[in-house]
């Protein structure tokens, strides 16, 4: 049986490959607390939209979450279970499809809420309003949904319980990579700001950000949150990650082109941190490569960038214990989530291939890109 450290090596580069197996580790223990407390889990595409790997995901999860038309129509195609969406705005011409695709639809404000809770209800759609809770728990301010003035979410002074008639849940999404203290301390700003409505209603969605799959994860506390908020006010809660989906099962398989000496020595990638990992440079992190150290921490020290134009392509520093020389292979970690979707063809950079390592030990090259997907992005 191959192992997964072989398949690296037989990859086309660069490649993202996701481990089933790992894939299925994580599964396990998002359903394991969807047994335990009644609690829905869903897919948060917005994260990972690899549906090639849906059928299996549908196998332990409730069903998707969609950021907009696009992906309610993946989750509806792909996994055909629930299938909810939250959009800041949703567009005229598109809402009426949104309204075919989704049994539940959140809205952004209560002006959205009036211009089309009509067309939502005479279809018998679930419909909710996103709250903000005002409650930062993060420091990643690009990802902090309270931040001030922030779009997203209805506050407590703008609240309008005289338009609640046929709403029946509310959303609130603050998380970003936490574990559940923050959860408990959002759901206490919650239900001080908006305790009385929950009352009448449904269901209570906690939205994403919580990485219940990472090893140090509270889950004792996560469970004891989500018995306690259904106990008492009777609702029914979801739960939407993405990232504690595929958190740790994806690797991009990359290639050194190119060695460069600039006052330090520098690794020319066929894999670009702009392109391919764009959170590298957006959150930023630095990603972490297998057998790879901190600069100066192992024998060699080497900046590693990508092949494009842009001068910030830099992926990291990184020390290695042999030398790199054209052709190496670098494998990098955790890039399953917010990779794939959000990569580009940025100077015309081909997209990586996409590979699953199965449960059978074997290669499945899913897909390959090349000039006609760059060209027909384009007119």
């Amino acid at each position: 049986m191959k192992a997964l450290k072989d398949a690296f090596s037989e990859l086309p580069t660069p490649c993202y490959i996701v481990d089933e197996e790992l894939l299925v580790k994580n599964l396990e223990i998002l359903d394991a607390v969807q047994k335990r407390t009644g609690c829905r889990i869903l897919l948060a595409q917005k994260a990972f939209s690899m549906f090639s790997l849906y059928p299996l995901i549908g196998k332990y999860l409730s069903g998707t979450t969609a950021s907009g038309l696009f992906e309610a129509r993946l989750g509806r195609e792909e996994m055909g279970q629930e299938n909810h969406v939250f959009s800041t705005a949703y567009r005229e011409d598109e809402f009426a499809e949104i309204v075919a695709l989704c049994d539940h639809i959140i809205f952004n404000s209560f002006g959205q809420w009036s211009q089309y809770k009509n067309q939502a209800l005479a279809a018998g759609r679930s419909c909710g309003i996103r709250i903000n809770p005002e409650c930062s728990t993060q420091d990643h301010a690009i990802y902090d949904p309270c931040a001030p003035g922030s779009r997203m979410g209805v506050t407590a002074d703008q609240f309008k319980p005289e338009l609640l008639a046929g709403i029946e849940g509310l959303h609130f999404h603050t998380l970003c990579e936490q574990n559940a203290d923050a959860l408990e301390l959002t759901l206490n700003a919650v239900e001080e700001k908006f305790g009385p409505y929950l009352y009448q209603m449904k269901w209570l969605n906690f939205g994403g950000g919580h990485h219940i799959t990472r090893p140090d994860y509270d889950v004792e506390k996560l469970v004891t949150c989500i018995n306690r908020i259904q106990d008492q006010y009777k609702v029914q809660v979801y739960l939407e990650p993405g990232e504690a989906v595929a958190l740790n099962t994806g690797f991009l398989v990359a290639r050194v082109l190119d060695i460069v000496d600039n006052g330090i020595q520098i690794a020319i990638l066929d894999t670009s941190a702009a392109c391919h990992m764009p959170d590298v440079l957006e959150m930023p992190y630095r990603p972490e490569i297998i057998g790879a150290g901190q600069p100066e921490e192992k024998a060699f020290t080497y900046r590693l960038g990508g092949p494009t134009c842009l001068a910030g392509d830099i992926i990291g520093d990184y020390s290695f214990d042999q030398q790199l020389k054209p052709g190496d292979r670098l494998v990098f970690g955790d890039m399953a989530i917010y990779s794939m979707v959000k990569n580009n063809t940025f100077n015309g950079m081909n997209l990586p291939s996409i590979a699953i390592f199965t449960q059978q030990k074997q290669i499945r090259l899913v897909k390959q890109f090349g000039y006609a997907d760059f060209k027909n992005r384009l007119s």
